[in-house]
């Protein structure tokens, strides 16, 4: 390896006066880096130093009032991502309790920061996820008196505007035990039936609801206590009290039904949980719009099999495939069958596949069975159905069959050429040119085009028909 390349073991080799120097060079202009230097400067004296810097960095959080738009959001995710690898791996290894002290006031960072932030793509979303799977992670050695944690429990989630605190009753449940898990069932009763504060019935009032603001702040509190009693019977493995949390209607909920039913499995208590998975399939099945729910039908298949009703499991599994292609109910289907009439079905199930009205399903399925053959003979025969958009899908498909099935491979990668130029697409031109560049070398291994138009003719109508996309045609060799 070169004395030169950028890594580690030659950066070394600088020594630290020049290293320190290209450090300062770097970070000048440029807050974060400046930050992050500051922080592992803190990280050498010990974690106390870290500990009061973080706090310092909350405070700035806390008072800032600008928007971060989609192009600084990243360097804020990265920035948070930062704070957590330090208390993860500067404090959290020495003292757990201060460990668990940022971690708690980061999570209540959230509403400052979801209030100047789109988080769309649920990057801000993820960070907070992380800082509670660190709060799982140290909660056993934690020194914290039950009850006083349960307070503080009630107060985080009633508080929490963006979910934040979701999930810190499982996280915490070892730490609580019995003696805090009673106490925060108790303090949350009776925080439900007390009268809302002025300030939650002003909040609705400004909201402007035909409902009187009383009732629904009310209602509020009744949700909210609900959603943490159900937690607190979870964590006490009390079934028929985390039931007690939905009413019959609820219990019929794709949503919540396969949740239920669950626990009820893993309570050897299989008929009830029939009963209620039968119900919401069947109120399901009858509503206006139907919920897709692969955790509905996976707790039915497992009940189904616990319960020794094979036939209706074939039944229900058959038709699950053919509706969604899932493949995790094929194999389990074929597996149910008798030797030999397993490879019969799968060849069935097959052929379904290759007609499946949406090709991208059908060729994603085909891919991944892996059915090879069969996934380039539906390419071949519905090329002109290939959605170019999907590139996600066809580019994975494409890699796949190139070593086998060039034609295949090449027909995929024209129709993503095609709908990036017909579109216009200037930021995928890259790929297109990648693409058409794999379309070339796979020519040398294709000795019959059949139908479709050869390489070298694909090109050229490429060229009449978009000749002026210049910033496509000088990133390719064509």
């Amino acid at each position: 390896m070169s004395k030169k390349t950028l890594n580690t073991a030659n950066l070394e080799k600088l020594g630290a006066e020049k290293l320190a120097a290209l450090v300062m060079e770097l970070v000048q202009g440029s807050a974060a880096l400046q930050r992050r230097a500051r922080m592992e400067l803190s990280a050498a004296q010990g974690p106390k130093d870290v500990a009061t810097d973080l706090r310092k960095r909350f405070a700035s959080l806390r008072r800032a009032t600008s928007y971060v738009d989609w192009r600084k959001q990243r360097a804020l995710v990265k920035d948070l991502d930062a704070q957590l690898t330090m208390i993860e791996t500067n404090i959290a290894p020495e003292d757990a309790d201060e460990a668990f002290e940022l971690l708690w006031a980061f999570l209540q960072l959230a509403p400052f920061i979801h209030a100047r932030t789109d988080d769309s793509n649920g990057a801000i979303g993820d960070v907070m996820r992380r800082a509670m799977a660190l709060i799982d992670a140290i909660a056993p050695r934690l020194s914290l008196a039950p009850t006083t944690l349960a307070d503080r429990i009630l107060d985080a989630v009633v508080q929490a505007g963006y979910g934040e605190f979701d999930g810190i009753i499982p996280a915490t449940q070892g730490t609580l035990g019995q003696t805090g898990l009673e106490h925060l069932k108790q303090i949350t009763r009776d925080w439900a039936e007390a009268p809302p504060t002025e300030q939650e019935v002003q909040r609705y009032r400004r909201y402007g609801f035909s409902t009187a603001p009383e009732l629904s702040a009310r209602r509020a509190r009744q949700s909210t206590s609900a959603i943490i009693l159900s937690e607190i019977a979870d964590a006490q493995g009390d079934v028929d009290a985390y039931m007690a949390g939905y009413s019959a209607e609820q219990l019929t909920y794709a949503t919540i039904a396969p949740n239920v039913a669950r626990r009820l499995l893993d309570a050897d208590r299989s008929k009830e949980a029939f009963s209620i998975l039968t119900r919401a399939m069947a109120a399901n099945a009858d509503a206006s719009f139907r919920v897709v729910s692969p955790d509905l039908d996976d707790v039915y298949e497992d009940c189904l099999e616990k319960l020794g009703k094979l036939d209706a499991l074939k039944t229900h599994l058959w038709a699950r495939f053919e509706q969604v292609l899932c493949p995790r109910s094929l194999r389990k289907y074929l597996k149910l069958l008798p030797d030999f009439d397993d490879i019969e079905a799968e060849d069935t199930a097959l052929d379904h596949v290759a007609h499946f009205p949406h090709l991208g399903a059908a060729i994603s399925f085909l891919v991944d069975w892996p059915a090879l053959e069969r996934a380039a003979k539906t390419v071949i025969t519905r090329a002109d159905a290939l959605d170019g958009n999907a590139y996600t899908t066809l580019t994975h498909a494409a890699d796949t069959l190139e070593a086998r099935h060039p034609l295949a491979a090449t027909l995929i990668r024209r129709a993503m050429i095609q709908d990036t130029l017909d579109g216009a697409k200037s930021k995928r031109y890259r790929h297109a040119a990648r693409h058409l560049a794999e379309c070339a070398a796979c020519d040398l291994r294709i000795e019959d085009y059949g139908a479709f138009s050869s390489h070298s003719a694909f090109v050229a109508a490429l060229r009449a028909q978009h000749g002026r996309k210049y910033g496509f045609w000088e990133m390719t060799d064509a």
